[in-house]
């Protein structure tokens, strides 16, 4: 059958005409051509039916499916200078609508291709490749090539009206597909935190850096005046002072009385008289207690032995005290100064945080993403169809192709060089071959 639809297309080509300009005509006909392959129908029927159904194995069982995970964000505001020198010039009434759209546009472009840019970072791929393990996920033993897998399979597009950015990871793993997107917003956020220049963020460091180093002053002045209030045993000098006045008006007192009881007593006994002692005993312990109250006017000893020895005091000496109290002071009000600075930073710190808050920009999600229900590769029945399609025409292409060699003269130059190359190539296989079995 196959012999006779072959002679039946050649006595077709001989009937129209033996001329070489003829035959070629004849040749490129396409009834011809159907002709020549419907007598190979059995063969490109094999053929097709095969590729169909590997193709299918291939489709359903080999290529594996991909999700695909999407997500739409709004880019945050930020002022940028070009987009602020216009709105100010817009404001001034230098450009009109005309400043203002120009300002609307550059800004919404900039924002835009800044976060397009942020997102396809080196920064934020390789927080995702550390953070899911890609490198084993995509078999890729560098950074670098799992980077460049990952940028492969993520999609990011924005929409030149409306800036929204759109966000696209495909994955074998449907919930990891959603979970990189969702890690791509959360990264996003994180850097734009890290890289933001407002002014509120700069005045938050400076407020942050300088409540730091009044906190040190304060802890170093509260420490140097403790020191010294327990090396001197002064806690508040003034009512101390006023305590110890009260004292030693008190024992000044009680040591006149009984100076005036000792006269008396001198008048009816002896200087010997026990009750006469008892009261002169009495007076010396007063004087003794007055004396050590008031202590001496000149400045402490250095010793530090001799400050060993009145650290066991309760008070300091009463005429040491306004030499102490100028210490004191200045010691008590550099705490002072240093905590009214500390509260004052403290303020302006927590304000400078909220204004930061208000003016570090945030990515606002339009449509999160979920885990995807269906595959988005690959279209199986399309993609099986094409593969036997493809065989198909290829193995037409190669019978149509084997046919006209077969049709060339063989005194044409071109076959002769190929037969000639051919045969060449066919006696070193040969001599290979024969080389090798002796061996």
């Amino acid at each position: 059958m196959k012999r006779a639809d072959q002679e039946g297309a050649s006595a077709i080509a001989g009937r129209v005409g033996r001329s070489g300009y003829e035959a070629e005509q004849v040749r490129a006909h396409w009834a011809i051509r159907a002709l020549f392959l419907w007598g190979h129908r059995r063969l490109l029927f094999r053929v097709t039916a095969i590729s169909l159904l590997l193709s299918i194995t291939l489709c359903f069982f080999v290529i594996p499916k991909r999700y695909t995970a999407v997500a739409s964000i709004m880019p945050p505001d930020s002022g940028g200078s070009p987009a602020m020198l216009l709105s100010a010039l817009t404001g001034k009434g230098g450009l009109g609508a005309l400043g203002g759209l120009a300002a609307s546009l550059l800004h919404e472009h900039n924002s835009t291709a800044l976060y397009i840019d942020l997102l396809e970072s080196g920064t934020i791929a390789n927080h995702l490749i550390d953070r899911f393990d890609l490198r084993k996920v995509y078999y890729k033993r560098y950074y670098v090539d799992a980077a460049k897998h990952l940028a492969h399979q993520t999609k990011i597009t924005d929409d030149k009206k409306s800036g929204v950015i759109t966000i696209k990871v495909e994955d074998t793993d449907p919930a990891r597909a959603r979970d990189l997107v969702l890690a791509y917003l959360a990264e996003l956020n994180k850097l734009v935190n890290q890289t933001s220049t407002s002014s509120a963020r700069q005045e938050r460091i400076f407020i942050e850096q300088r409540l730091s180093s009044v906190q040190n002053d304060l802890e170093k002045a509260q420490i140097e005046l403790s020191d010294f209030s327990s090396r001197n045993t002064t806690v508040d000098i003034t009512a101390q002072t006023r305590a110890m006045v009260d004292a030693g008006a008190r024992l000044q007192g009680e040591i006149v009385a009984e100076r005036s009881g000792l006269e008396s007593l001198r008048q009816v006994y002896t200087d010997d008289n026990i009750r006469v002692r008892e009261v002169e005993a009495r007076i010396s312990v007063l004087q003794h207690e007055l004396n050590k109250l008031a202590g001496s006017s000149s400045p402490p000893p250095a010793d530090p032995a001799a400050s060993e020895q009145t650290a066991g005091e309760l008070y300091p000496p009463l005429r040491q005290l306004p030499r102490l109290a100028v210490r004191y002071v200045d010691l008590y009000r550099r705490v002072k100064v240093q905590e009214a600075v500390f509260e004052l930073l403290t303020q302006q710190y927590e304000m400078a945080r909220i204004e930061e808050a208000k003016d570090i920009p945030v990515v606002r999600v339009i449509d999160a993403p979920g885990i995807p229900e269906k595959k988005s590769f690959p279209p199986r029945v399309i993609l099986s169809l094409v593969l036997t399609f493809l065989a198909f025409a290829a193995t037409s292409a190669l019978l149509l192709l084997r046919e006209r060699w077969a049709n060339v003269d063989s005194a044409d130059p071109r076959k002769r060089l190929v037969e000639a190359i051919s045969g060449s190539i066919g006696r070193r296989k040969a001599l290979a071959l024969v080389a090798k079995g002796a061996l």
